[in-house]
């Protein structure tokens, strides 16, 4: 019989609701004024609660910063649409379930990472943890596709394959389709998986 977890507390979703508020507070005004302008008492005042508060849940605007980025992790569900295209036997299918992850990533994070840019550019730590993302992102692509690495193309190396699929899916050209030429997301992705299958596949 699987484990169920215990209902919370009445004090507990209140203090997640305040959480919440805060981080939604946060990323607006991150995104308005940018990170190193932003004040913890600016994020307090737009979020109607006392300055104590939000020291309290977040300790810092870099604390705020990560929490926006594992929010932004949860919403994209990226891993497991990674995990379920590895299963995937049709070689064509998992191109396109790669391709899906990549949309869903930029289109959830499009506006984290206008956050972290800026904060990258305040505060050396933030730059730190902009890298170490950056850096995470080519591990794991690079080990997914080792796992699929029997249904690509043979007259290239591997590195060359990795190295094409990463500047095919960096952000970079999400926002120059969606957010400038005015391409949907479904086109984007149309378009992406077309292009991978092309480039990447016997």
């Amino acid at each position: 019989m699987a484990d169920v977890k215990p209902a919370l507390t009445h004090r507990q979703r209140q203090a997640l609701e305040t959480r919440r508020i805060i981080l939604d507070a946060a990323r607006a005004l991150f995104l308005e004024r940018g990170y190193g302008a932003t004040t913890i008492e600016a994020v307090a005042e737009r979020a109607g609660v006392a300055v104590s508060t939000v020291y309290a849940a977040f300790t810092n605007k870099r604390g705020m910063l990560t929490a926006i980025r594992q929010g932004w992790h949860e919403a994209s569900d990226v891993r497991d649409i990674y995990r379920r295209a590895l299963e995937e036997s049709d070689a064509g299918r998992r191109i396109e379930l790669f391709a899906h992850a990549t949309r869903r990533q930029w289109e959830t994070g499009a506006a984290m990472l206008r956050i972290y840019t800026g904060a990258a550019a305040a505060d050396p730590e933030a730059a730190e943890e902009l890298e170490e993302a950056l850096s995470g992102r080519r591990k794991n692509v690079g080990r997914w596709l080792e796992q699929a690495a029997p249904s690509l193309r043979a007259d290239l190396p591997f590195e060359r394959l990795r190295d094409i699929y990463l500047a095919l899916t960096v952000p970079e050209v999400y926002r120059e389709l969606v957010v400038v030429a005015g391409w949907s997301p479904d086109a984007y992705e149309a378009w992406l998986s077309e292009a991978l299958k092309r480039q990447l596949l016997t």
